[in-house]
Formats: structure tokens, C-alpha cells, sequence
């Protein structure tokens, strides 16, 4: 029980009751023991009184008013003279002496304490104000035992009475912690399980219902989680039924380009000169798409190969991705532009940079030409201390914002009908897979701009 968060609640709330009737205590036992002094003192007064009203009164009188006032003896100052008004033996000499006249509150405490840890009774005088203007000064002598006991037994009064209003409080507490806040997270907890046990059951999503305001955000944050990881499973789910169906078109799209290779042998032996100009882009061409479907068949099964890192040339790279686009292009008002520094050379894996520049560039192509007017596609590059930057720009009519707002998202980052968004998924794992990232730096009316960062520091592991 008292691991739980109710049953510590239950403990702090008595420990912290407990300290502060302990902050009580102190100053109301202080103010009992002067109460009880200044009670002592007025008695003395009256019993004075009354022996100075009738005179002379006999020896048993005395000690009975003295027996009355609970003190030894009274001594009175009235008009500045000092006067024993009642008197009988002491049985001590006078350990300490306390006034009561504008004595601090802080010496009234201190005072209090140490009787209250004294066991041992002393005679002490205490020294106070006459009561109704009876006098200048009155003292008396008395014993301490009386007032120990007198405090001891308030001091347990006022124990007893904490400790029924620190198990009161504390029940109390535990029933309103039960209910505000207990159960409630109880309720949460048990969502979570029955949720984790079935995820891709929607009609499990937690639904807000406390009307604790922190409670309430926790679960609609957890609603939204939820509802967020329902959709991605099932868009997972999706995925891999898509990615069994593209592995067996990958597997035999494989074959016939294999078998596409040998027949282009015979082409280069061609003497038409365009046949043997286009032969190696043929081959080429085929080369990668073999590649394709196999960086498929492992993106298929989550596979997706580690970048084997060269140093490339990244200008020769870019002027082998133009060239494709040129010849795809072939009779459109596009221009494609290498920007790219002949002489930069970074660290990446050239197969997979090829298929995210391809996939830039030609999806920037495709909208120029959709949009029907001329434009032009840049490749250019840069670098600094720590990284390399590579930047795909086109004139073109920007993304749509249904493409913008779903971007790098499979089956709805598409920019064109019927496209898939996959292209710049897979180019951003791509990236990401480098240590880089693939990023829209804008999109407007004016035109598209994608960056590629890749880091420097890769250089390190390369002999």
C-alpha cells in the first residue's frame, strides 16, 4: 500500500500535519506556561488583598492562602516599597528568577522548553504586574513541579488532538486522491495495455474524459499518439503487402533486364553511328536498372543496403543524371543546367546520390513540362568546414500543397495524378542513411528548391 502513490500520499499528508502542529506546539505550550505563571501571580494578588483588607489573620489562615495561591510566599511593592505580604518555608533556595513584564516571545519559548526537558523540581520566583492597578510589582515564589505536570498534560492533549486531525486529513486526502487522481490514471494505465495488446484496433484510442485540467491534456496527447500510431501501422501494414508485390516484380523485372544486358552486345556491333552513340547509355541505363531492382527486392524487406562510401566526382555524376534527363526530354523547351565545380569531390555512395539526384531532377522535369511552359532545371553545389550542399532548383510551378504537406510521406507526398510519393521517401532514407538529409528549401510560383547536406566527417573512416 504504501508503494502506491495514494498510500504515500497518506504518509506525507500525516508527516506534514505532525510538523505543523509541531509549529504550533511550541509557541501554544510557551503561552501556557506564561498563562499559567500570570494565574499563580493574580491568585497571589487576591490572597495579599485580602489579608491587607482585614489585617491580621492568624498563622492557618496564611497558609491556607498560600495552599489556595499554589506559592511559598508574596512579596508586594506599593508606593515603591517592597513589602512580604504572605510567607512560609521554602524548601529550597530560589534556582531562577523570571519577569514576566515585556518578556520577548522568543525567551518566553525558550524558557517553556527548558522546563518542559527539566524533570527535576526547583523553586524559582517569577516577577510580574500587579492585575487593576493592585500595586507596582508583585513576586512570588513557588515549585516547578506543578507546572511541568500542567504542561506535560497539555502537551498530550494537544498531541492526541493532532493525531485525530492528521489521520482525519490524511483520510480525507486519500479519498479525494483515490478519486481525482488514482483512478483516473488507473484509467490511463489500463488504456495503455488494452491499446498496446491490439494497436491497430482503433475503437481502443483513448477517449478524454477527466475533467482535471493536466489529466485531461495526458490524455488527449495520448489520443493523439495513438491515433497517430494506429495510422502508421496500418499504413505499415500497407507497405508491406506493397513491398511483397514490388519484390516479385523486382525478381522478374531483374531477369529480363539481365537478359536485355546480353542482347546489347549485339547493338554495339552496330554500324548505324546513333545506334553505337546510345548503345552505352543502353547499357547503362539497363545497368541501373538491374541495381533498382535490387535495392528493391531489399527495400522489400526493410533491407535497405548501407551507403558504400567513395570519393566521386559529384560534376561527372550530375552531367550523367543531365544527360538521361536530356534524352527523356528530347524535343521540350527544357534547359538543364551543371552548376556543380568541376574540381569538388565528395564522399558518398555514387549508386544510391545517382537515384536521389535522378529523382530530384526528374520529378522537377516532369512539372516543368506538365505546366507547359519553358523552363530550366539547375544542379549546383557547395561546401564548407563541415559539410557538402547540394541544391536542385527549378523555374517550374512549385509543389501543390496537399505535396508540401505531406512530403516524404509514402502514397501522399505525390506531386503528380497517380504518383506514389515514394521517389523522395526513398531519397531521404537515402540521405539519412549517409548521415546527410534531404530537405524543400521552397516551393512557390516562382519555382522549386531542394537541398542535400551530407557531412564531411565521413571522411575520417576512409582510407
Amino acid at each position: 500500500m504504501f508503494r502506491s502513490l495514494s498510500g504515500r500520499f497518506l504518509i506525507l499528508t500525516a508527516i506534514f500535519v505532525m510538523l505543523a502542529e509541531v509549529l504550533i506546539f511550541v509557541p501554544s505550550i510557551a503561552r501556557f506556561r506564561e498563562q499559567f505563571l500570570l494565574d499563580r501571580l493574580e491568585r497571589a494578588q487576591i490572597a495579599s488583598l485580602v489579608l491587607l483588607a482585614e489585617g491580621e489573620v492568624t498563622p492557618e489562615l496564611q497558609d491556607e492562602l498560600l495552599r489556595n495561591a499554589e506559592v511559598f510566599n508574596v512579596v508586594l511593592a506599593r508606593d515603591e516599597a517592597r513589602q512580604l505580604v504572605l510567607s512560609s518555608p521554602v524548601p529550597a533556595p530560589v534556582s531562577r528568577s523570571f519577569d514576566l513584564r515585556d518578556a520577548p516571545a522568543l525567551t518566553l519559548i525558550r524558557d517553556a522548553m527548558r522546563r518542559l526537558v527539566t524533570s527535576r523540581p526547583e523553586v524559582i520566583r517569577v516577577i510580574g504586574e500587579p492585575v487593576r492597578m493592585g500595586g507596582l510589582q508583585i513576586e512570588i515564589t513557588l515549585d516547578t513541579a506543578g507546572l511541568r505536570a500542567a504542561m506535560i498534560d497539555y502537551g498530550l492533549r494537544i498531541l492526541w488532538l493532532s493525531l485525530v486531525i492528521s489521520v482525519f486529513t490524511a483520510t480525507l486526502l486519500f479519498i479525494v486522491v483515490q478519486c481525482f487522481l488514482v483512478r483516473p490514471i488507473r484509467r490511463v494505465v489500463r488504456n495503455m495495455l488494452d491499446y498496446a495488446a491490439n494497436p491497430e484496433d482503433a475503437r481502443l484510442v483513448m477517449k478524454p474524459a477527466s475533467r482535471i485540467t493536466e489529466l485531461r491534456e495526458a490524455e488527449e496527447s495520448l489520443q493523439s499518439l495513438q491515433t497517430q500510431l494506429t495510422a502508421a501501422l496500418k499504413q505499415k501494414d500497407h507497405l508491406a503487402q506493397l513491398g511483397g508485390a514490388v519484390a516479385k516484380v523486382s525478381h522478374d523485372l531483374r531477369n529480363i533486364l539481365t537478359s536485355a544486358q546480353i542482347f546489347t552486345d549485339r547493338i554495339e556491333m552496330s554500324e548505324d553511328p546513333t545506334v553505337r552513340r546510345m548503345a552505352p547509355k543502353l547499357v547503362n541505363s539497363l545497368t541501373r536498372a538491374v541495381h533498382l531492382c535490387e535495392a528493391t527486392l531489399a527495400y522489400g524487406k526493410a533491407e535497405e543496403p548501407a551507403p558504400t562510401l567513395a570519393r566521386h566526382h559529384l560534376h561527372d555524376l550530375v552531367a550523367d543524371v543531365l544527360e538521361n534527363e536530356t534524352l527523356a526530354a528530347e524535343g521540350q523547351d527544357l534547359r538543364l543546367v551543371n552548376a556543380v565545380p568541376d574540381e569538388l569531390v565528395l564522399l558518398a555512395d555514387g549508386e544510391q546520390l545517382y537515384r536521389v539526384l535522378s529523382n530530384l531532377v526528374r520529378n522537377a522535369r516532369q512539372a516543368i513540362l506538365r505546366s507547359g511552359a519553358p523552363g530550366s532545371v539547375t544542379v549546383s553545389a557547395a561546401e564548407d568546414a563541415g559539410e557538402w550542399i547540394i541544391r536542385v532548383e527549378d523555374n517550374g510551378p512549385g509543389l501543390p500543397p496537399k505535396a508540401r504537406a505531406h512530403l516524404f510521406k509514402p502514397f501522399q507526398g505525390g506531386a503528380s495524378k497517380g504518383g506514389t510519393g515514394l521517389g523522395l521517401t526513398i531519397a531521404a532514407e537515402l540521405m539519412r542513411g549517409h548521415g546527410g538529409a534531404l530537405m524543400l528549401e521552397r516551393s512557390d510560383e516562382t519555382g522549386t528548391a531542394f537541398c542535400i547536406t551530407l557531412p564531411k566527417g565521413n571522411f575520417a573512416g576512409l582510407s
